[in-house]
């Protein structure tokens, strides 16, 4: 990339290592279980927000692996129509075909030799086509039971050229056994600065803007505790069922598939101490704290559930167990909520509500803190509402903002308080 006359100007040598490159090194992107529903919905509207901003190399490539047989020509072909409908990005014909150009698609499980020689293959002609360099990006969005097996041969073959680097989807095993497992195989193959396991939900705008929020505002912190905060509610909701998922849902359920990761990482985020620093170290050992430090609710505290039959905006839908591919007879849990403590100085004694589930009545993610009521309000007696607690509602998707709810006075003669919101988008 060429340097402007400005970079040149502004460039700081102090701030070397503190700030990402603009645009990564050649490398090819190779993406196993390319046709499933994360790739169609996330990773590739995705790719092409970074391909509209020139954020991706020059030398780029992408390599979809999976088992259904598709050509290149209709690989692209799918996954165009699935930036249409699923990016946020105005859609430019001349961005797609460029980014097109680079895409290929390979029809195989991984499992036999056959399989990989075909992957290998194809990376082969795309150093020689895209100039990657050998440089790869493997991204594993399949099935926890697969992984392992995948890791292992990707490991086998990493080969000796360029450098290697491992993306891995959530779930991350399907349980503390088999996640340490899953781990020890990692640890046979990759460095540790290789690997890189991910929550996609980390990388929504206001998920991050949580930090900013607690820790760039001294308003704030001094009150983000149990003294003042009197319960946190965090809720990530959906209004459609599982779709065409099935046999992953059967097998994992709201609690794997959504209270694990997801809420677990907005509850750390929540409650976490302010790091040192904003590398990727410190904030994840401060949320380590914070998980370290979570109470094991009882049953008493949890609740699970599982959508029926009814009607979603007008429009009949089956219940779970009538879903395709599900049996009559499952007990899988489509909704989970508990009531969590911390059990550290700041958060002693202060619940944190938190539930997910799918066919609820709106798709929302919010978290909301509720802080202490006014110990001796003089309103109360004349207050038209009868004053509630102030809160602070961080709202996620599907709008993004902010919400402070506060007591005010009600124009005109007399004193009636009344809450209203200030909202900051």
């Amino acid at each position: 990339m060429a340097v402007t006359e400005q970079d040149e100007q502004t460039e700081n040598p102090l701030l070397e290592g503190l700030r990402l490159r603009r645009t990564p090194e050649p490398c090819a992107l190779v993406i196993f279980g390319a046709s499933g529903d994360l790739t169609r919905r996330k990773l590739f509207p995705a790719l092409y927000a970074l391909a509209l901003r020139r954020l991706l190399p020059e030398q780029f490539a992408i390599v979809g692996v999976a088992r259904s047989e598709e050509t290149h020509e209709a690989f692209r072909d799918r996954m165009e129509q699935a930036v249409r409908e699923f990016g946020r990005d105005e859609f430019r014909q001349d961005v797609w075909d460029s980014l097109a150009e680079g895409i290929r698609y390979v029809a195989t499980d991984f499992a036999d030799e056959e399989g990989e020689d075909r992957v290998a293959a194809c990376l082969a002609e795309l150093d020689e086509e895209r100039g990657t360099r050998g440089n790869r990006l493997f991204y594993l969005a399949v099935p926890p039971a697969a992984i392992g097996t995948l890791i292992q041969e990707l490991g086998k073959r990493r080969g000796r050229g360029g450098w290697k680097r491992l993306v891995i989807e959530k779930p991350f095993g399907r349980d503390l056994a088999t996640a340490r497992e899953l781990n020890a195989t990692l640890d046979e193959f990759f460095t540790e600065d290789e690997i890189f396991r991910i929550d996609h939900y980390l990388g929504k705008e206001t998920v991050q803007n949580m930090l900013a929020l607690r820790f760039a505002n001294g308003i704030f912190e001094p009150v983000w505790n149990r003294q003042f905060i009197d319960h946190v509610q965090i809720t990530v909701g959906e209004s459609i069922g599982i779709g065409g998922r099935a046999g992953f849902y059967e097998e994992a359920g709201a609690v794997r598939d959504v209270f694990q990761n997801h809420l677990l990482q907005l509850v750390a985020l929540t409650a976490m101490e302010p790091p040192i620093d904003f590398t990727a170290d410190s904030v994840r050992n401060e949320k380590l704290k914070v998980l370290k430090s979570l109470h094991t609710p009882g049953p008493k505290s949890v609740v699970r559930g599982q959508y029926g039959p009814g009607f979603v905006e007008g429009v009949e839908v089956p219940g779970y167990r009538d879903e395709e591919d599900v049996a009559p007879d499952s007990e899988t849990d489509t909704f989970v909520a508990a009531k969590l403590y911390v059990d550290n100085w700041r958060w002693a004694d202060t619940p944190f509500y938190v539930r997910t589930g799918k066919r609820l009545p709106r798709r929302a993610t919010t978290i909301s803190i509720q802080f202490q009521a006014a110990p001796h309000p003089p309103f109360e007696d004349i207050a038209s509402e009868g004053l509630r607690p102030n809160v602070l509602v961080v709202h996620i998707q599907p709008d993004e903002g902010v919400s402070l709810e506060i007591g005010a006075k009600v124009p005109g003669q007399g004193m009636t308080i009344r809450s209203v919101h200030m909202d900051f988008l």
